[in-house]
């Protein structure tokens, strides 16, 4: 069984089991969270549900495993023949959720 979930702007494809890298949730670690925006469901016995734009007979249930910080991405800006260069780099907040239930109602 796996579904397809929304957040932060993003859809994931997950299973029970995984570990899901997303956009930053405001919960403590270890804490139990619910991400309700679920696009898709494909069950074990192969049927296939679709939202419109969201299933709400869905929950999928997880917890928190950290709060860390990506790799740095790095972002130039050069002018030619003005002796202009600039380097900014950004680390964007992510945080990893175990999938523990996908439950259909």
């Amino acid at each position: 069984m796996y579904a397809i979930v929304e957040n932060g702007g993003k859809q994931y494809k997950v299973e029970v089991g995984q570990l899901l890298h997303t956009e930053k949730l405001n919960a403590e670690q270890g804490a139990t969270v619910t991400l309700d925006k679920v696009v898709m469901v494909k069950t074990d016995d192969g049927k296939v549900l679709v939202g419109k734009p969201y299933l709400t007979n869905v929950t999928i249930t997880g917890t928190v495993v950290e709060h860390a910080r990506a790799r740095k991405v790095l972002v130039g800006q050069f002018i030619p023949r003005k002796g202009h260069k600039t380097i900014r780099g950004h680390r964007q907040w992510y945080t990893t959720v175990k999938i523990e239930k996908i439950e259909v109602k």
